[in-house]
């Protein structure tokens, strides 16, 4: 056997990265409310073809104990009969992780909390929109996998715009 196939690890002497270590000390709701607004306005029928929109929005917090922080995730979901545009459902879940996370770049942890801190406790919150929309006497709601890349990407672009605008507004018209 040849010693070509061997992979290098490169330059020798090359300064390896710290390994990431990421723990979930906790999870829980900080809030959750569910509205059947069908029900309240005694909506019924066959032809009930839900629409459904569902609004995502992030949080990252330093916590004061060392190399913790605070993750939430909040999920708006609302269900509206895509006939006359009745609200059938409304969702809103506040979900918080609780995370341990070393061997981060300082530079690279504000995308690193809000991309794959959402991502790891995502499935649990999922779970309990499912659980709630049952429970609620409509069928589970299986979320579908939310892009938290595109959503912070998304995030960025929308504070860049809002910075230029700002910038264009302090300049000194003539």
């Amino acid at each position: 056997m040849s010693d070509a196939s061997t992979p290098s690890n490169g330059a020798a002497g090359a300064e390896t990265p710290p390994k990431v270590n990421v723990r979930i000390l906790a999870q829980f709701m900080r809030d959750l409310s569910f509205e059947n607004v069908a029900a309240q306005k005694k909506l019924q029928g066959t032809n009930v073809q839900p629409d459904i929109k569902v609004q995502v929005s992030l949080d990252a917090n330093k916590r004061d104990a060392e190399n913790q922080f605070e993750v939430g995730t909040k999920f708006k979901v609302t269900s509206s009969n895509k006939e006359d545009g009745q609200v059938l459902f409304l969702i809103e879940l506040d979900y918080v992780g609780v995370f341990l996370i070393e061997g981060v770049p300082k530079e690279q942890m504000h995308p690193f909390l809000l991309i794959e801190c959402p991502r790891l406790i995502f499935p649990f919150a999922r779970r309990i929109i499912s659980d709630v929309t049952r429970d609620g006497g409509f069928p589970p709601l299986n979320l579908e996998t939310v892009d938290f890349l595109a959503l912070y990407k998304q995030e960025l672009q929308r504070q860049a715009a809002l910075k230029a605008q700002a910038d264009q507004a302090a300049q000194p018209s003539n």
